[in-house]
């Protein structure tokens, strides 16, 4: 008897359930249903046509239905179709108060059909009525970057990035329009290794390098000077981000020393980055060293933004080569200001052949096992003047059963002009 009643009400759950769905689904006899089901057909089926039919059947039931008035206009756009789409968004700004999607999407609308100023006009109107408006601050800051008026662009970031410094893509909008201001940078910097066991003496590292911004994208010049094994080195480095889309950039890096043992004989990288959606990023890359034999590493990162922060795991595999360890690694950054504000925790296992101060560690016979963790620290002064520094301990297995601590410290500066 029980199981009966047990089954009994299980029938009538799933019964009223599906009951529940078809009511709603069937729901077309109000402007909302309506509505709803406009909102399915264009984003769940790209069903655009339907999208509209359905929307004007709303608002012939309800004809100051704002929401339903810039959706329509959006589809139209959308489809490529900018007389109709101008025809609902006007209708939209007659509407009493304006809503802020509507001056968002007929900006979007002129922009799209290389009308910026009229965008920006719109965009204007819209921040009478809405002047802490994130998301129209934000398409105004990308309309003055694309026409290059770069100043006022980075100062409606700055102002967004107070309003809500959690923001990415007002964040990587400032990395584009800081660069895009300043197409050259120099910068320096400075390392002190020390061994506790490992080796009698300290390491000095240091590098300075030209960074030329262009429409291809970042070309860096590199000299790396180091002592280690009380030996002087140099090596010299061309490096370049080029970038394809929105979506993808690269990374290629080539170097060449004299100094085997200070350095490579040789050293070369190539990476492709994507940016992908949800505020993913990934890199697919392969690292090449020469000191008296050739050696091949991959590498795998993927990276997710949240908020203010940055994490991050990445691997670097060598299956060619069982001297060198394999190396993994997690970091996070919190992003307390811009883009060259933060603060980032490091913490990994094995070595790195894209960090030149442990990359020499990797010419050995045996394969060495490393835990590592790093503290850094970036700020930007005047937003042109950035400094870093960062401290970090590694604690490595050199020989056969032998481990012992090795503490890095360095600081940089970097001015962009």
């Amino acid at each position: 008897m029980h199981n009966a009643c047990t089954y009994s009400r299980i029938v009538f759950f799933c019964l009223l359930t599906l009951f529940t769905r078809a009511a709603v689904a069937q729901d077309t006899t109000s402007a909302d249903g309506l509505f709803e089901a406009a909102r399915n057909q264009a984003f769940k089926n790209k069903n655009y046509t339907e999208a509209v039919r359905l929307s004007k059947k709303a608002l012939l039931l309800n004809a100051a239905y704002t929401d339903v008035i810039v959706f329509t206009g959006r589809i139209y756009a959308w489809n490529k179709q900018p007389d109709s789409a101008k025809a609902y968004f006007e209708k939209a700004l007659l509407q009493k108060p304006t809503p802020e999607d509507a001056y968002a999407g007929y900006a979007d609308l002129e922009f799209w059909n290389d009308n910026s100023e009229k965008a920006l006009s719109l965009l204007q109107q819209g921040l009478s009525d809405y002047p802490q408006s994130v998301e129209l601050l934000l398409r105004k800051a990308k309309i003055l970057n694309a026409k290059k008026d770069f100043k006022q662009a980075i100062l409606i970031v700055d102002t967004i990035l107070k309003l809500d410094k959690n923001n990415t893509d007002a964040r990587a909008l400032a990395s584009q329009i800081r660069d895009n201001i300043s197409k050259n940078r120099i910068g320096i910097k400075y390392d002190y290794v020390s061994f506790d066991k490992q080796f009698p003496d300290p390491w000095h590292l240091a590098s300075i390098d030209y960074t030329r911004q262009t429409q291809a994208g970042a070309f860096t010049a590199r000299v790396n000077y180091a002592n280690r094994f009380n030996m002087d080195g140099l090596q010299y480095e061309l490096e370049s981000y080029p970038r394809f889309s929105k979506t993808f950039y690269a990374y290629v890096n080539t170097g060449y020393s004299d100094n085997v043992g200070v350095f490579p004989k040789w050293k070369a990288g190539a990476s492709l980055y994507a940016n992908l959606p949800k505020a993913f990023e990934s890199e697919l890359g392969v690292r090449y060293l020469y000191f008296t034999s050739n050696a091949f590493i991959y590498t795998l990162y993927l990276g997710k933004y949240y908020k203010s922060f940055l994490f991050g795991a990445r691997t670097y595999l060598a299956p060619a080569n069982s001297n060198i360890s394999q190396s993994y690694s997690v970091i996070a950054r919190y992003y307390y200001g811009g883009i060259d504000d933060y603060i980032g925790l490091l913490a990994g296992a094995g070595l790195s052949p894209d960090d030149n101060r442990v990359i020499v560690q990797l010419n050995s016979t045996y394969k060495l096992q490393t835990y590592m963790a790093e503290l850094t620290l970036r700020h930007a002064i005047r937003k042109l003047n950035i400094i870093t520094a960062n401290f970090s301990i590694l604690n490595q297995e050199y020989r056969m059963g032998m481990k012992g601590n090795q503490l890095q410290a360095g600081i940089g500066y970097i001015r962009r002009f």
